[in-house]
């Protein structure tokens, strides 16, 4: 399998908007990686957070198809990101999330603007906990979100 990650701009997430294949790959997956609304709160933090930290959103590519996203869900601080991903339900369970959560911390331990990755797993989710472990994570504790319900937080450092 080969997974890359693609940079994701306004134009690529205008395209997944339509329903279109975005710049980057060859073809969409078979299943949406995530509703419309989904897509356009995603495009809007990325826009947000390009203001001071770019890049900040790729799509994930499978075998020239796409499969999935992952991005930073948070402004930077303190040399710190915050990280989600989503892959369509058609790449679930084939280790798609797993490589290219480890790409993206191969780009954040080349970019000297970071010292640590963050991302949270909801406590009922055994599948993005593992992608986590398996990429270096350590939980770092928990809270509860008013939607999301109760998350466990995790660490990686890029050092």
């Amino acid at each position: 399998m080969s997974t890359v990650l693609v940079e994701t701009g306004p134009d690529s997430f205008a395209a997944l908007i339509a329903g279109q294949v975005p710049p980057g790959a060859a073809a969409l997956a078979d299943s949406d990686i995530a509703p419309a609304p989904v897509l356009s709160m995603l495009a809007e933090l990325s826009d947000r957070i390009g203001q001071n930290f770019a890049p900040n959103a790729w799509i994930i590519v499978e075998d020239g198809c796409l499969a999935g996203l992952i991005s930073l869900v948070a402004v930077p601080e303190d040399r710190t990101v915050r990280i989600g991903y989503g892959v369509a339900p058609s790449y679930r369970g084939r280790g798609v999330a797993s490589r290219a959560t480890g790409h993206l911390l191969t780009l954040m331990r080349e970019d000297s603007r970071v010292d640590a990755v963050l991302a949270e797993t909801a406590v009922d989710n055994p599948a993005s906990q593992h992608v986590l472990r398996v990429n270096g994570f350590a939980e770092a504790g928990s809270r509860t979100d008013p939607e999301d319900g109760d998350l466990i937080c995790w660490r990686a450092s890029t050092a």
